[in-house]
């Protein structure tokens, strides 16, 4: 069956969409013809790729940014929950942040993009598989690619999705953080981790945990450079409590991974990990930011998937 490619037309500001007719030329001159399906509301890229992988398309490719190749990812695992198998992500970058495609090694052009999927080369990754509380109240399930962050970064997401896309991802980023920085809160959790020396319980105070299996979020800030996409565990990154005019120093050190050579900051792996809000007063502010889509609020378990996809990678 032919290749199909999955189109958010929202993504870059709309700029997708409008270009999509030469963007499909590209594509179709390295892989051939193609099917092509475009989102219409949010959460309809998880509808069409878990279809295409019920029917026996081989190959899914996303177009568009870190929240369509979430909602792809989490398609092609609901359908391999059905018996599916052999479906193969392809990624054309086209949203604000780019931070899997980042993880994954693609250069940010479209001609690349293409030539990866088009040389057949693919890598098995790990996914997390979350459940939480959804943004409705109800108990809801998700999976993520990259990185589930608990803390300011759902905050964050809320403020980026507010902004015009037009100004671009790392603005965007930069404006939402400096308002979730004043705004946001310090959360005391209790975390439960099971690694591979036995399991453990402890209570933290935290602005931001971050449950890494991708290494870059917040539109390439690093924040977890020794994790890696199928090495079978996560690497959690706590950014500590520490007061605004510090933390905001501790956030500018993300981007060449400084802030793991400060004080405050943890970093641990595990393979499975439950995190509990101990005081409701902050649980508006202290969210949930789930491959940067803010999809609800602790308390919050993930567990790790091995080998789950696989994706199209130099």
């Amino acid at each position: 069956m032919r290749p199909l490619v999955i189109v958010n037309p929202r993504s870059q500001g709309g700029r997708t969409g409008a270009t999509f007719g030469s963007i499909r030329g590209v594509i179709e001159r390295y892989l051939g013809p193609v099917d092509v399906a475009t989102t219409e509301a949010s959460r309809h890229a998880v509808d069409l790729a878990r279809k295409a992988a019920e029917d026996g398309v081989a190959t899914v490719i996303a177009v568009g940014g870190d929240g369509s190749i979430h909602e792809v990812a989490n398609g092609l695992m609901q359908a391999r929950e059905g018996g599916a198998k052999g479906v193969r992500l392809g990624i054309i970058g086209q949203g604000t942040g780019g931070d899997f495609r980042r993880s994954l090694g693609l250069e940010h052009r479209l001609d690349h993009y293409c030539q990866v999927i088009a040389d057949g080369r693919t890598r098995l990754v790990d996914l997390g598989k979350a459940s939480f509380v959804g943004n409705d109240g109800a108990p809801a399930t998700s999976y993520f690619i990259n990185i589930l962050s608990v803390g300011m970064g759902g905050l964050v997401d809320r403020y980026v999705a507010d902004m015009s896309a037009k100004m671009g991802g790392t603005l965007a980023y930069f404006l939402a953080s400096l308002r979730g920085l004043v705004q946001g809160e310090v959360g005391r959790v209790r975390v439960h981790v099971r690694d591979e020396d036995g399991e453990r319980t402890e209570e933290i105070a935290t602005r931001v945990l971050a449950i890494c299996n991708g290494r870059y979020f917040g539109s390439g800030m690093n924040v977890a450079p020794m994790a890696e996409l199928g090495d079978g565990a996560f690497d959690v990154v706590d950014l500590g409590a520490s007061n605004i005019l510090r933390f905001a120093w501790v956030n500018t050190r993300i981007y060449d991974a400084g802030h793991l050579g400060e004080p405050e900051v943890r970093h641990y792996r595990c393979e499975k990990i439950t995190v509990e809000l101990l005081h409701q007063d902050v649980a508006h502010k202290f969210l949930l930011d789930v491959d940067g889509e803010p999809l609800g609020r602790l308390p919050l378990t993930v567990e790790l998937v091995p080998q789950a996809l696989e994706v199209f990678a130099p």
